[in-house]
């Protein structure tokens, strides 16, 4: 069927809005995909400690009602200085440790005054005498590092009940208790990813002075996920070529392979646009939500693709066969579409935020599938349209399938009859 022959007033309401108004719907997803991929470039990498935890559990909602007395007990950092020549009571090795906790003290984001090393003064010794009670700081502000000094911490750090604490009970290391606050000096969210990367600085720097430092604790495991979130990317990158290699294999069709992984790819800026919109930043649960979204709009887009084909090797002319493939799959794609986004909303019931916000991330990018592969897809397609030899052999494929015993005998499951005496057979057993 020629464009000529064919009524653009047939179809529905939808189709004749769009098919008709083709170059509108055109330009105005070009003007949203313009403004979503600059709010992209806002989106930030991050993730909280508050966010990860079921923060209407009673224990929870205990927890953080006392939070300002508990500073730190939830989320810290711990960072392990050890000795690989001698103990902790060795002048160089507490040196080295002075260093590393002052800096450590002036990072952003630290409770100083809940932070606690062998060298802050929070760290105390208490002893009975035959005069009382006698305390003071486990290195005293009198330590010059002498034989006699040494001996003297060695004794208090006895009394402070601190071994097998922050420190080791081979006294091989000691440990820095590093509470983290959740905003940073600014009143800002606390950047992990830029604390996880001062706290490695830190770690090379001193380990080059003849100490190990190991450090542990939600911050240092975020940025970590935050540094392998960037290396995503390239897996990223490596699933978009196989996915365009997948379909080119399929179709031979260049320019309608070329199509489909843009509509994908536009969806995928889009729901990554609408984060920062909302407030939401990509941390390392949400990062795989991009993944899932162009893997379904590749798939519902290689079936736009191959009913065009179809259409067109069948002699209808490109937009004749957009609009009829537009008629027999929207409706069908719409119904899939909206059944992945609640079935994704679901997730909201989880009583934790980091997986609410994967929830509506997922949702939405489920959604915008609606307008970029079942709506712009066959628009742009009935532009391009495919080649006439990929269209020829997607026909006899076709034809060929048809002829298979197997495919006929499945194909009966799509007739009403054989559908409803399926189902009730399955009810009955």
């Amino acid at each position: 069927m020629t464009t000529q022959d064919f009524d653009p007033r047939s179809g529905s309401l939808i189709e004749r809005a769009l098919f008709n108004h083709r170059l509108i719907v055109v330009v105005l997803c070009a003007l949203v995909t313009a403004l979503l991929g600059w709010q992209a470039t806002r989106l930030q990498l991050n993730a909280s400690f508050e966010k990860t935890i079921p923060a209407e559990h009673p224990y929870i909602q205990n927890f953080l009602r006392h939070q300002s007395e508990l500073s730190g007990l939830g989320n810290a950092v711990r960072i392990a200085v050890a000795n690989p020549d001698g103990s902790v009571y060795d002048a160089r090795y507490l040196d080295t440790l002075r260093r590393l906790s002052d800096e450590v003290f002036l990072l952003p984001g630290v409770a100083r005054n809940q932070m606690k090393s062998l060298w802050t003064p929070t760290t105390r010794w208490v002893g009975v005498t035959e005069e009382g009670l006698e305390g003071g700081p486990v290195i005293p502000d009198g330590y010059d590092g002498s034989p006699a000094s040494l001996q003297q911490l060695r004794a208090n750090i006895a009394r402070s009940g601190e071994i097998g604490q922050i420190v080791a009970l081979d006294a091989k290391s000691s440990v820095i208790f590093v509470p983290l606050l959740a905003q940073g000096p600014q009143g800002r969210a606390l950047d992990y990813g830029t604390l996880a990367q001062q706290l490695e600085a830190l770690r090379l720097k001193y380990e080059a002075q003849g100490v190990q430092v190991h450090i542990t604790g939600f911050a240092k495991i975020v940025g970590e996920l935050i540094d392998g979130v960037r290396a995503v990317l390239l897996f990223f990158a490596m699933a978009v070529a196989i996915a365009a290699a997948t379909v080119f294999w399929f179709t031979r069709c260049l320019r309608s392979t070329l199509l489909v992984v843009t509509a994908s790819l536009v969806a995928v800026v889009w729901q990554l646009g609408l984060l920062p919109m909302l407030g939401f930043a990509l941390d390392p649960y949400s990062i795989l939500v991009p993944f899932l979204v162009f893997a379904i709009g590749m798939s519902h887009g290689a079936q736009k693709m191959n009913g065009i084909m179809q259409d067109i090797g069948r002699g209808c002319s490109k937009l004749v066969a957009a609009r009829f493939t537009f008629r027999r799959l929207f409706l069908a794609g719409l119904t899939a579409l909206l059944a992945d986004a609640v079935g994704f909303a679901v997730l909201l019931v989880i009583d934790i935020q980091v997986i609410r916000e994967l929830a509506i991330a997922a949702s939405l990018g489920v959604g915008v599938l609606i307008f970029t592969n079942l709506i712009l897809l066959p628009i742009l397609l009935s532009y391009t349209g495919v080649s006439a030899a990929a269209a020829r052999r997607s026909l006899r494929d076709e034809q060929a399938q048809q002829k298979l015993p197997l495919w006929r005998w499945l194909d009966r499951f799509t007739q009403r009859r054989w559908a409803v005496g399926t189902v009730a057979a399955l009810r009955e057993a």
